[in-house]
């Protein structure tokens, strides 16, 4: 399965003309939150973590074709919900992924500890 996911994103990497690797965090700012990020840590193994997220808690992801699929468990009200997102990468490069869901479109930045 590892190779297959290594494989995979091998082929959206060769489609965009890029050598990137997806692998690390990725942040976005917080709406209506200035100064504020948010976002995920895509670890090797498909083990994925929230960036200041308490309440949406990533814990796996994967690339299929084209698709991130992020999943984990969404906490509130005194129960925890597992939840499934999709998205289409739209690029990626060294510092930027973009990712759109339906008309929904999202940019991250590439995070480093001590920014």
């Amino acid at each position: 399965m590892k190779k297959l996911l290594f494989l995979c994103f091998g082929l959206i990497l060769a489609a965009c003309g890029e050598n990137v690797d997806i692998y690390g965090k990725w942040v976005e700012p917080v709406p209506s939150m200035p100064g504020v990020i948010q976002g995920f840590d895509l670890e090797q193994g498909g083990v994925a973590e929230s960036i200041n997220m308490a309440t949406l808690q990533y814990n796996a992801w994967r690339v299929d074709g084209n698709k991130l699929i992020l999943s984990g468990e969404s906490i509130g009200n005194h129960q925890v919900i597992d939840f499934t997102e999709e998205y289409e990468i739209v690029s990626v490069d060294d510092n930027t992924l973009v990712l759109k869901n339906g008309d929904d479109f999202r940019e991250f930045t590439r995070y480093t500890d001590g920014e």
